[in-house]
């Protein structure tokens, strides 16, 4: 098979991810138990490989039976009554909450100090565990809106904060900043905070462009990113050859058989050695 295979450079793992894995590849090197709270990133593959070295993910409800133990919070951080449960357990926390997510805790619980009678909107995915971290900021009181429907349902009449997840999608978020801004009473204010990580936001234009220069694109991706959802239809807007995989096993050869040309991307979730693994066991086959 004569076939040109690229992997794109500005796939795989974001900063906040990067950190997370470095912080529990360090404690673990060190040979302690370390336990982390949820996965650690959205990759089936990368959470195997760090529970092979000893990495033990666990749940909340077991979070609270856990004491005088280590665990690792992940970038998308989490609410402060899992600061508190740590306190109450003596549990040293290995805080590795993404630099960003953490700024917009803190913008998210000043907002509501200051107006806690306001609608704070987050734009993101209910249960997601960045967004239940940034409803926590708010004493629970935050509306989540997960897509731009959902935006009808707020009260006009009422000041509105808006927010996003970091990981959302720039456009559907303007796209719901006009609709507000429409429809605000005259008495109310309205504000809106772009709260969207540039490293992933960047992306979207970056592998549309990648995706175009391909016969066939491969995207490497957990089924469980949020983010991976949003790049993957990117990709498939731009060609509609592109297919999404977990893992080489699920690699279909036949994708390639009129195919001059690959090209291998990824979430910010996905890591490169995964990528390189696709890459492998399209060049043996």
């Amino acid at each position: 098979m004569n076939l040109k295979i690229e992997i794109d450079a500005g796939s795989g793992f974001c900063f906040g991810v990067t950190t997370a894995i470095r912080k529990a590849e360090e404690e673990l090197a060190a040979g302690k138990t370390l336990y982390c709270l949820g996965d650690i990133v959205h990759n089936g593959m990368e959470v195997e490989r760090l529970h092979n070295h000893g990495l033990v993910t666990i749940d909340h409800e077991q979070l609270k039976q856990l004491h005088h133990a280590k665990v690792l919070l992940r970038a998308h951080g989490e609410p402060p009554s899992t600061y508190e449960i740590a306190r109450q357990n003596d549990i040293e926390i290995i805080d590795a909450t993404c630099p960003v997510v953490l700024a917009l805790q803190r913008r998210i619980k000043k907002q509501y100090d200051n107006d806690p009678s306001a609608q704070i909107v987050i734009f993101g995915k209910n249960g997601h565990a960045e967004v239940l971290g940034l409803v926590g900021q708010t004493a629970q009181h935050a509306i989540v809106i997960e897509k731009f429907d959902d935006v009808k349902h707020l009260d006009f009449n009422r000041n509105i904060y808006l927010y996003s997840q970091t990981t959302k999608s720039l456009d559907e978020f303007h796209r719901i900043i006009d609709y507000i801004q429409s429809h605000i009473a005259p008495t109310a204010t309205f504000r809106s905070f772009d709260t969207i990580c540039r490293q992933v936001a960047n992306r979207m234009p970056n592998i549309a462009e990648f995706a175009k220069h391909h016969d066939v694109i491969l995207f490497v991706s957990g089924r469980k990113s949020s983010n991976g959802k949003v790049l993957f239809n990117e990709c498939l807007t731009v060609n509609a050859n592109s297919h999404q995989v977990e893992s080489p096993e699920e690699i279909d050869f036949k994708w390639f058989d009129n195919a001059e040309t690959v090209g291998i991307c990824g979430a910010t979730s996905t890591p490169k050695w995964l990528m390189e693994q696709c890459r492998d066991a399209i060049l043996a086959h």
